[in-house]
């Protein structure tokens, strides 16, 4: 980590702690965010525990994070940030499908959700709207989600079984509908592959399917009805 700045300009940047996984991805926020006159990254966690740690030492203006973590994930990660400090933003950047999880994200406590698959330029005005006070969406997302709250859009009148999935759940679910493997899945989400093994039990037993087949084949629907 660079020595701290400390010219003036340097003192009033905004402090940005990132939070992934993949090292490749992190290095290359950094330096994008680094060249900007306005922020600067103040550390670099890999796990939601680390990030914790680093929130407590470092105490950043914002925290950006992948929903994907080994161990707890992104959502439980905005959880506990929002018990240690109440008002400290956490803008989401994942490769996840907003829609599969942004309105998790908002529930959760987060103040915005943008994907990987975005522009830099697009992740740096999320950044600073959400620094400024804001809630950060696409377009899309927004008018889908404002739609649904002011009854403009159709929402189901039961609800939907793969509501009843937990966040983790929803990962593998998500994985299992993208064909991936138990081995892969525990590799990608950080845990055993027993752990997944107890995952897909629990989803087989919500969803009241029975046999991994059938899993597979109703995940697959459901990943490709939601693009």
């Amino acid at each position: 980590m660079a020595k701290p700045k400390t010219s003036k300009t340097a003192a009033t940047r905004k402090r940005i702690l990132v939070v992934d996984d993949h090292a490749v991805l992190r290095e290359g926020l950094v330096a994008q965010i680094n060249r900007e006159a306005d922020l600067v990254v103040c550390g670099e966690a890999e796990t939601a525990r680390a990030a914790i740690e680093a929130v407590e030492k470092l105490n950043p203006d914002l925290v950006l994070a992948d929903i994907t973590l080994p161990g707890r994930n992104g959502l439980e990660l905005i959880r506990d940030l929002r018990a240690l400090r109440r008002d400290l933003p956490v803008l989401v950047l994942s490769m996840h499908d907003a829609s599969l999880f942004a309105e998790r994200v908002l529930r959760a406590g987060g103040r915005g959700y943008i994907s990987k698959q975005q522009s830099g330029g697009q992740l740096l005005k999320a950044i600073r709207h959400v620094l400024s006070g804001q809630i950060y969406l696409s377009a899309e997302v927004s008018t889908r989600l404002l739609g649904s709250f002011t009854g403009k859009t159709e929402r189901p009148k039961t609800l939907s079984p793969v509501e009843l999935l937990t966040d983790r759940e929803l990962e593998v679910f998500n994985l299992i509908g993208q064909a991936k493997e138990t081995k892969e899945i525990s590799s990608r989400l950080g845990m055993s592959a027993k752990t997944v093994e107890a995952h897909r039990a629990s989803i087989k037993r919500k969803l009241k399917l029975k046999t991994g087949p059938e899993l597979t084949r109703h995940a697959v629907l459901w990943v490709e009805a939601v693009r």
